[in-house]
Parts: C-alpha cells; structure tokens; sequence
C-alpha cells in the first residue's frame, strides 16, 4: 500500500496528515506506529486523519492517533491547528474559519491573516472537590507528593506549578504522574512556571508519548489553572520549548491562537 502524507508542525509538536475524504483510511495499529516511528517511518507524535463530516453542521471529522502507540486519542490542540492549514493548502475548503467534529467534541478553527490559527478548545471541565490535589510519589514511605489541579480539555491534565521548568523533574516525575494509581487511564502532565500575570513557560509530559516540544491541550489546561488559582489575567502567553502559544479564558471557551506549518509531503510504502 502507498500512501501519500503531509508532515507538519505546530510550535514543534509534529504530526504526519492524511487525507481520508477521497476513499476510507483503515489503518491498523502497526502501520499507524510505522509512520509514527523516527527511525523506520515518517517520524510524529501523532497522526491526523481527515475524513468527511458525518454530523450535520460541521465541515470535516478529524481523528487523532498516537504516534508511538497508534492508539486513538481525544483531542490535540496543536494537531487541530494544522488540521485548517492543511485543509485549506490541499484544496478541501476555501473558507477560513471551520467545524470539526473529534471524537468527543466539536471544534471551530480560524485561520488568521498572518498564517496563525486560532481554535475555540471549549469550556473546560475541573474534577470535582478541593481546587488542588495531593499525589504521592514514588515508593510508599518516600515522603515525596505534588499538589496539581485536575482539569480536562477534551483529554486529562494534571498541572502543577514549578519554580523553574529548566531544573524542575520532568522527566523523573512524568512518568509517575502519567501512571499514577489515581489515573486508571492516563494523564498528561504539566510543569507550569509563572514569569507574570501574562506570561508562563511549560513542560509537558504527555500520556503515551513523553515529553513533546508543544501541547496545545497541555498550555490550555495549564493557564486554566493558573487563572482558576489567581495566578494569571485572563490572556497568557505561553512558552513552549517549540514555540509560544497565545491562549485566553475568560471564564467559558478556552482559545488558543498559535504557528501551523508543512515541512514536507511524500509517499511512503505500508
């Protein structure tokens, strides 16, 4: 099977798209981890699959899998930012602004006059109870815990407030808040670090994938936190080791605004 691609990037979370409006997609679990994989395929974190609306008043559904697992995930704020650029490069619409239905949601996506984009992320959804909770770390006994806000933007975050996001342990402490008992299912995990009211840096280690150079849903979930806690204005830029995000929340809908980019297109033989 040959197969063309798109890959792409936004603020360096980078993604392989393929078009599934002409004729039905059905990859298995391998061939989506072949192209995920660096080494022996394209090289993502995760693939976006196009394919015809099936939902009255949307234009596309657009479907995301993860690059390492092939697993189906819910939501990706720097893949959906693609999503519009890539539409509207291959001919797919002309309109600036569109709907897209994901797996749990409906998304409106704008393209800006400078080549940004901007999605409306949707209003977020806290766990209930106290505003911050206490994870314990590590072996029983170690006396280690973070305190992080639970919080989801169509996929879970747990976000914690570092004083510094070079030296804070992402990649000890990842990991074990990504597995953590209290998570049957996952969870992305945030290392936030406020510089002002307007402006943060971000780490985020990402379920199933590591630590990524971007994480739309990841900087949305952070400055919803940071807000929610009196830390931050309603508007925040974010600085991701890929790039900087812009994102608002004035207390409903959550919207990010940010680069989108190609870097190549090919065919590859699955």
């Amino acid at each position: 099977m040959r197969l063309k691609f798109t890959k792409m990037q936004g603020a360096g979370n980078d993604f392989v798209v393929l078009d599934g409006t002409r004729a039905p997609l059905n990859l298995s679990t391998a061939q989506l981890q072949h192209l995920g994989d660096r080494r022996f395929g394209v090289g993502a974190d995760q693939i976006l699959l196009v394919e015809p609306a099936d939902a009255p008043g949307v234009d596309f559904r657009y479907r995301i899998f993860n690059g390492a697992s092939g697993a189906e995930v819910e939501h990706c704020g720097n893949g959906a930012r693609c999503f519009v650029r890539y539409v509207r490069g291959h001919g797919l619409t002309d309109a600036r602004q569109v709907r897209v239905q994901t797996v749990n949601r409906v998304l409106d996506l704008t393209e800006q006059a400078d080549g940004r984009v901007t999605v409306d992320m949707g209003v977020p959804e806290f766990e209930p109870g106290p505003m911050f909770e206490t994870l314990a770390l590590g072996a029983a006994g170690d006396g280690r815990s973070v305190q992080v806000m639970l919080l989801s933007m169509g996929n879970p975050h747990a976000v914690q407030r570092v004083d510094d996001v070079d030296t804070a342990p992402v990649l000890q402490d990842g990991p074990l808040i990504e597995r953590h008992a209290r998570f049957p299912q996952g969870v992305n995990a945030g290392f936030l670090q406020v510089l002002s009211r307007h402006a943060v840096r971000l780490r985020v280690f990402e379920r199933d994938a590591g630590e990524t150079l971007a994480c739309g849903t990841g900087a949305c979930a952070a400055v919803v936190a940071g807000i929610r806690a009196g830390w931050l204005d309603a508007r925040v830029d974010v600085a991701l080791r890929g790039g900087q995000l812009s994102i608002e929340w004035h207390g409903d809908h959550v919207f990010m605004t940010g680069p989108a980019e190609t870097v190549f297109e090919g065919e590859i033989e699955l």
